[in-house]
């Protein structure tokens, strides 16, 4: 029986499908294909060194080269967890935000990496998004206790979003396009007018809202259309529509199906965005699952825009979600990266279609046999190009289009990605009288247009082999610049960054954020940390020098596995205290004297096999024997207080 089923599928003549291109069909405005940094996603990118550097953002941004990104969409620091780690804010305090320094809005790497995608895009929209906030934020909103959200949504925070765009303007030449409200957490309808106002009185008008970036776990994710329609000034503070996820593919919960958006979306004839999207991987699959978002987005849900997370794979990989984006560049120590396959799912559509183009809705559509179509017209002349995927599709399509209204019929560009061969250039179709025919087969991306310039573009340079994080390791942050992060630490929650040592003796590594700020509800939020090495370290020793400057504790540790709340900690605090945790479970502790604030001490933790000694200087606090884990990176943290750290060294056992 199931011998019989094959041979009548594989016998099954293939489908012709014929459409009408007609230059005069109305349809949407498409506005871009966009990644997103955000949640630390990445933060490794920065650390890699040139010329590898310089080719992967060539390969993310140069336009008619690779992936050829329209738009760039980055987190709001705010010193919380945000997925992968925490972002630096630029006013971490009320003193900095009334006050502020141009090393206040140098923190971090996401003004580094859009002026680098401005570098090579003019064009390139800039949008921003806050997951959290600082502590400081609506410290002052009438009445104890407040619940985060109510100091969220308060002038403070539309002040501080205020003084980040004029920070991007004033200290990056950075031109804001679009912000948003609170990444994927319940909105407040008052507290996006009072933005609004607070954005028109400040000189901002041309920044346009983005609303509500939910997903549909948090809120039905168009909901805020429904109360668009019902309130008109709240239709005129937001500018778009916004959701997150509608293709489903992690959320169980989705609209029925997949890709859509609701009739009161589609009425208030704001454009639609999918805010955030994508497949949380770069593989085949990845690839395969883009071509149909960027299609079906449109032609099912009206969707004009997506942006997709993560804009880059540049996090340890024991870290949340790991793989995320259509690129690998995790290893900066080897410089190796990996351009993949979902890299030239995205160049499918940007290589041949640009912001401001229209969608031509005659010839956008489904194909009945498992792919989608869409075509667009450059508004400026009778160019237009037209993407095609079958990747649903069990057979080969016979595809012919008849091409009328003012398009051009030139011999037509053609580039195909399959599986084994991405972003081919296949020979030009001509279009005989006004229709021409092409074969499509299944499983595959098609780009056709009447517009060349398309490349498959490489990196100039080598790129070096993989390899892991060396055991031996050594940071004295002599070589970092005062204010910026040293290379490879990776910030889970907190701020870790390089001071002047107390001592004048100098540079430091400082964890500087003493309170957990108003933080994203589907984030775990740790204590502050910041990991460094490979999760298969397995014997080795870690030593650091620390100074607990005030009450709280500071502390070392090894074999993180899951850096939230595992691996073996080594803390002291400012009473002498001393405690050997695994998994915040006491194996070991003590008081000495010797321990206290307000001085240097080396702390040491050894680990081989089962055997965990902990130590200070060259005294031996601690022997456990212990299995629970076998193996993992290094991390430095602090309590909410300020600590520091010098001299960091880890070294392999034998």
């Amino acid at each position: 029986m199931i011998l019989c089923v094959l041979c009548i599928t594989a016998s099954k003549p293939r489908r012709d499908v014929r459409i009408r291109l007609d230059g005069k069909s109305p349809g949407r405005v498409f506005e871009g294909i966009g990644a997103l940094s955000a949640g630390a996603s990445s933060r490794l990118l920065i650390d890699y060194p040139e010329p590898q550097r310089s080719d992967i953002l060539d390969l993310l941004f140069k336009p008619q080269f690779a992936a050829s990104l329209q738009h760039l969409k980055v987190e709001i620091g705010g010193d919380i967890n945000s997925t992968d780690g925490s972002e630096p804010s630029h006013a971490r305090t009320r003193q900095e935000f009334l006050n502020p320094r141009p090393e206040y809005f140098d923190r971090g790497y996401e003004w580094w990496l859009m002026k680098e995608a401005k570098k090579r895009n003019p064009a390139i929209v800039l949008d921003i998004l806050q997951w959290g906030a600082p502590p400081w934020i609506g410290d002052q909103v009438p009445g104890l206790g407040q619940p985060k959200n109510k100091r969220f949504y308060s002038q403070d925070n539309a002040d501080f979003i205020v003084s980040f765009i004029r920070g991007a303007k004033k200290y990056h030449d950075l031109t804001i396009h679009y912000c948003g409200i609170w990444n994927e957490t319940p909105y407040d309808v008052a507290w996006i007018k009072l933005l609004r106002r607070t954005l028109d009185a400040s000189e901002l008008s041309g920044v346009k809202i983005v609303a509500a970036d939910q997903t549909p776990d948090v809120a039905p994710e168009w909901k805020i259309a429904e109360d668009m329609l019902a309130d008109s000034e709240l239709a005129r503070s937001i500018h778009t529509i916004g959701a997150h996820y509608a293709s489903s593919p992690a959320w169980k919960f989705a609209l029925k199906e997949p890709f859509a958006s609701t009739e009161a979306a589609k009425e208030t004839d704001k454009p639609l965005w999918a805010s955030e999207d994508g497949p949380w991987r770069g593989d085949w699959e990845g690839a395969r699952f883009m071509a149909k978002l960027f299609n079906r987005s449109y032609v099912v849900g009206r969707m004009t825009k997506t942006v997709i997370w993560s804009l880059i794979t540049s996090y340890y990989d024991n870290l949340p979600i790991p793989g995320s984006g259509p690129m690998r560049a995790n290893t900066p120590r080897s410089g190796s990266y990996e351009v993949q396959p979902a890299i030239w799912a995205i160049a499918h559509t940007t290589q041949f279609v640009q912001p401001g183009w229209r969608y031509l809705d005659g010839a956008c559509g489904m194909l009945e046999e498992g792919g989608s179509y869409v075509s667009l017209r450059d508004p400026s002349g009778a160019d237009w190009s037209m993407v095609v995927e079958t990747m649903d599709a069990k057979g080969p399509h016979s595809l012919t289009v008849r091409v009328s209204g003012g398009l051009s019929t030139p011999p037509l560009n053609v580039w195909r990605t399959t599986e084994g061969n991405q972003f081919e250039k296949l020979a030009s179709v001509r279009i005989v009288g006004d229709e021409f025919k092409i074969t499509l087969e299944p499983n595959a991306i098609y780009s056709l247009s009447t517009k060349g310039g398309q490349q498959k573009g490489a990196a100039i340079h080598p790129v070096p082999p993989s390899s892991e994080f060396p055991s031996v390791y050594r940071e004295d942050f002599e070589s970092t610049p005062v204010g910026k992060a040293p290379r490879y630490l990776s910030d889970l929650n907190g701020a870790f960054e390089v001071v002047r040592s107390p001592d004048g003796n100098g540079h430091s590594l400082r964890q500087v954020v003493k309170e957990l700020g108003i933080d994203w509800p589907l984030a775990q939020q740790p204590t502050p940390r910041t990991i460094v090495g490979s999760k298969d370290w397995r014997d080795y020793e870690i030593g650091c020098d620390i100074l607990l400057e005030e009450n709280g504790w500071i502390g070392i540790g090894v074999r993180f596995v899951k850096p939230w709340d595992s691996g073996y900690w080594l803390q002291v605090t400012n009473r002498g205290e001393w405690k050997l945790l695994s998994n915040g479970k006491a194996l070991a502790e003590g008081s000495d004297t010797s321990l206290g604030a307000g001085r240097w001490h080396r702390l040491a933790i050894r680990c081989r096999g089962e055997e965990i000694v902990a130590l200070i200087g060259e005294k031996k606090l601690a022997t456990v024997r212990d299995t629970t884990f076998k193996s993992g990176m290094a991390i430095l943290g602090t309590g909410w207080n300020s600590g520091f750290f010098d001299n960091l060294e880890t070294n392999p056992l034998h």
